[in-house]
């Protein structure tokens, strides 16, 4: 499935319109950070509606505050793209308000540009059709036919020609070439996504999505950053390895939780002894990741030095409606209870608690 869908994407038109997302390391009066979205809106709006972040009209109301999205905005939900045009435009608001919009890069954005979609929800794809998609995907088919019938023979070799189309069709949805021109590098999203830091650091609280290994952080954030964009761009050449490396900031997870000490490499550094490591080396007090969720809510762990504010947000995992207040040195989880009121609960900087 997914060479298919690569071979889609060779065949779709390129749009470009990148929009460019920043860092910050200048300190903030308030930062609110928030988690994995999954193409949920409604819990997004809800959150950015809570934390003060907009108005009635979902325009920006936060003045000078910093918003830190910790990256999958994408998947397992219907209203990806609508999120990422509320986020684009905010983060204009923000900037004439004197606040700012800084939006990570996740593991699910990456994947949507290197072409794996196995977690795309079908309304991703509806969301992008237009009064020109059936002619667009008839005439795609007629100038790729040749291709397409050889693809799909290959596996099944007694397939007619109408078989084939019918079952390219099937797997071709109206909006998802729409989708696939967007998303590609170089296209108008796969330039967004590449624009997207994969670490921030603000004030003295360092942001990723999925964590940060001992061995990629011997490196400034730069520089770090930097080769997430390159590898995100648009040239055939390009090695993209880094953005499906187990130890990268995208997917890691050894933060959170792993054997110690692993098994596989007796010598590598304790979750505690890494975790003093990357913030002495960039010069932070604490470091907040998403990716691994904890529908029990915020958590903090190591000291109150790792804070979790993935907590499954999206009506896929059915967690808790959440997001993390930073003033100075108080964190605030903000949590919505099933009843649907919104409880506050003080984070302990120095005490922190085991992770759930």
């Amino acid at each position: 499935m997914r060479a298919i869908l690569l071979l889609l994407a060779a065949v779709a038109a390129l749009v470009a319109a990148p929009l460019h997302a920043q860092e910050s390391e200048a300190a903030a009066a308030r930062i609110v950070a928030v988690g994995d979205l999954h193409g949920d809106y409604e819990a997004w709006e809800d959150i950015a509606r809570q934390a003060a972040l907009i108005d009635e009209e979902g325009r920006w109301s936060g003045t000078d505050t910093v918003l830190v999205q910790l990256g999958d905005i994408t998947d397992r939900g219907p209203d990806s793209l609508r999120i990422i045009r509320h986020l684009q435009s905010l983060g204009t608001q923000a900037e004439a308000a004197g606040g700012s919009v800084t939006v990570l890069l996740g593991n699910h954005e990456a994947m949507n540009v290197i072409g794996d979609l196995r977690y795309v929800d079908p309304g991703e794809y509806e969301a992008f059709r237009d009064d020109s998609s059936e002619a667009r995907r008839e005439a795609t088919w007629e100038a790729n036919r040749e291709a397409l019938e050889a693809f799909f023979k290959q596996r099944q070799p007694e397939l007619s020609s109408e078989e084939v189309r019918d079952m390219w069709f099937a797997e071709t949805p109206l909006g998802m070439l729409e989708h696939r021109r967007a998303w590609r590098p170089g296209g108008e999203l796969g330039s967004w996504a590449a624009s997207l830091p994969a670490v921030a650091k603000v004030g003295r609280s360092l942001f990723v999505h999925g964590g940060l290994s001992e061995e990629m952080t011997r490196e400034p954030i730069e520089m770090l950053n930097d080769r997430h964009e390159y590898a995100l761009g648009s040239r055939s050449t390009i090695d993209r390895g880094i953005l499906e490396a187990p130890l990268g900031p995208l997917w890691y997870r050894g933060n959170v939780r792993r054997e110690e000490p692993a098994p596989e490499d007796p010598a590598r550094l304790s979750r505690e002894q890494e975790l003093a490591t990357v913030l002495t080396r960039y010069d932070a007090d604490r470091l907040l990741v998403a990716h691994t969720p904890s529908v029990s809510g915020i958590v903090t762990d190591l000291g109150g030095r790792l804070i979790r504010v993935d907590t499954g947000i999206s009506s896929h995992y059915g967690g808790p409606r959440s997001f993390l207040v930073i003033e100075g040195d108080v964190l605030t989880a903000h949590e919505k209870d099933r009843d649907g009121t919104w409880e506050l609960r003080a984070l302990d900087p120095e005490q922190g608690e085991p992770a759930r």
